[in-house]
């Protein structure tokens, strides 16, 4: 699975620690996460999809291989 959470941090002016501590987690799951490295929970990604008011679909999406 891959995801714009990047882009929507830049969007935001956030860096990955503003983010962490918005929804809850350590900046090394948001560093995680934006490498792909870690699939967040539903709950996560809902949370996430919250704070930057994008549905979940817009932030993360299915790769080919998926």
């Amino acid at each position: 699975m891959k995801n714009s959470i990047k882009v929507q941090r830049a969007i935001f002016d956030m860096t990955q620690a503003d983010l962490a501590k918005a929804i809850g987690v350590s900046r090394q799951t948001i560093n995680a996460m934006e490498k792909n490295k870690y699939v967040p929970s539903t709950v996560l990604s809902l949370k996430i999809a919250k704070l930057f008011k994008k549905p979940v679909e817009d932030i993360f999406f299915l790769d080919e291989g998926d």
